[in-house]
């Protein structure tokens, strides 16, 4: 009965998310509130429990990374980048996509998704303003591209620190094994960007001439504060970076840099927290709460071990099962709470395959990752940059998103299915 109870009040939720006459933090909190009212889970598990409850690491991880960013903007840094971009793409838009995209990818991959998305976000829209177009294509264009670049390492993309965890994998195994397909995947995905947002790519010649005479270094209002800034941001980067060895937790390394860079610097701290995205985060203990109830329920278990079983031993099937089976679940509900369910399951099969079992691994990695792309809340990062989107008037509704990661996912997904095939099986 509470499984029925679990399952109902998701795709209630869900139905609201996709109706998208509600706002998707009200949605989350009315979703968490019945979950517990109908006791399908209780405070214990939604609160404290690993496997369960508010991934509070994601939480606070958002938390520190927003308000870094925020004191970062005092600096003027975001327009210094804006009007470099600028000039560097001759105000043409898709080679500006093209360049913003790039960047994050390779951002997301060293930091992580969701840090990337907050730190490129303000410059798109500077950056947009100054050339005449409209940031959203642009905006989800870049969190698209952020989600493939972060399935490159350990670190880019929170799914991927699960499994390793799970799997004892290194950095380097990531970048071995990820990182070479991912950036096959980016070149297409670029190819692809000029199909999917081909309206967006309009050219105002006296908008780009007017940029092109400007001096991106009188952006810099407080070159104190930005190297003080850059200084901390580069501490939190090395900790992300060396996590294996550290064993720190990114939230934890996010939080320190946060509380150390408004304690050495002279930023109000109430100016350093009007930034945080409060609605964002809320909207993740929500969605959190609600997915745990899936978990406390047995039913994204149930459903993962019927994948398993289905299986058979066979490791191709394993495989491509996963591969598909995660990036449509991944899809559906966050990454990394499927991700946490599916890994338990992933390390029960692996002794049972013949053969190179550790592409079950990079299935379900590749799966999660790139399946995060194809909905509005299928990733932690389409989530924050949905909220940066809105706070700064240019509101993305769930179909408006969803129409483009849903094709980028297919694409990406079905080329990475040969490529799983041809290097492990």
């Amino acid at each position: 009965m509470d499984a029925v109870l679990a399952v109902t009040v998701f795709v209630g939720a869900y139905a609201f998310l996709v109706a998208d006459r509600v706002h998707r933090t009200k949605v989350a909190l009315v979703g968490a509130g019945l979950v517990l009212l109908l006791h399908i889970s209780d405070a214990e598990a939604a609160f404290f429990d690993e496997e369960s409850g508010v991934e509070w690491n994601v939480v606070f991880l958002l938390l520190g990374m927003m308000v870094i960013v925020s004191v970062l903007r005092q600096t003027g840094v975001f327009e210094y980048v804006a009007i470099y971009a600028a000039k560097r793409s001759r105000g043409r838009a898709y080679r500006l996509m093209v360049m913003l995209c790039v960047l994050t990818a390779t951002a997301s991959a060293v930091l992580d998704n969701v840090t990337t998305v907050l730190l490129v976000a303000p410059v798109t829209f500077l950056v947009c303003d100054r050339l005449g177009l409209r940031p959203v294509p642009f905006l989800i264009a870049e969190v698209l591209a952020s989600n493939i670049g972060g399935a490159a390492t350990l670190v880019g993309d929170p799914p991927n620190i699960i499994i390793a965890s799970r799997a004892d994998l290194t950095f380097n195994d990531f970048l071995v094994n990820m990182a070479p397909w991912v950036v096959v995947l980016m070149v297409v995905f670029c190819l692809m960007c000029r199909v999917l947002f081909r309206t967006a790519f309009v050219y105002d010649p006296e908008r780009a001439d007017a940029v092109m005479l400007l001096d991106e270094r009188e952006a810099i209002t407080d070159k104190r504060l930005l190297v003080t800034s850059l200084i901390v941001l580069a501490g939190v980067v090395a900790a992300f970076v060396l996590h294996p060895v550290l064993h720190y937790e990114p939230s934890v390394v996010a939080l320190l840099g946060a509380g150390i860079l408004v304690l050495v610097t002279r930023v109000e701290i109430s100016d350093a927290l009007s930034e945080v995205e409060w609605p964002t985060l809320a909207f993740f203990g929500g969605l959190f709460i609600m997915v745990g109830g899936l978990v406390e329920t047995g039913v994204i278990e149930d459903l993962s071990t019927a994948m398993a079983d289905r299986t058979d031993g066979d490791l191709g099937l394993a495989s491509m099962v996963l591969l598909f089976g995660s990036a449509v679940l991944s899809a559906i509900v966050d990454n990394i709470p499927y991700v946490a369910t599916m890994s338990p399951v992933v390390v029960g099969l692996v002794p049972t395959m013949p053969g190179n079992s550790e592409a079950l691994w990079w299935s379900l990695a590749f799966g999660a990752d790139l399946g995060g792309n194809a909905t509005a809340i299928g990733a932690s990062a389409n989530v924050v940059m949905l909220g940066l989107a809105e706070k700064a008037g240019h509101r993305i509704g769930f179909w408006e998103f969803t129409k483009y990661g849903l094709v980028v996912t297919v694409v990406t997904v079905g080329l990475t299915a040969p490529y799983i095939a041809l290097r492990y099986l």
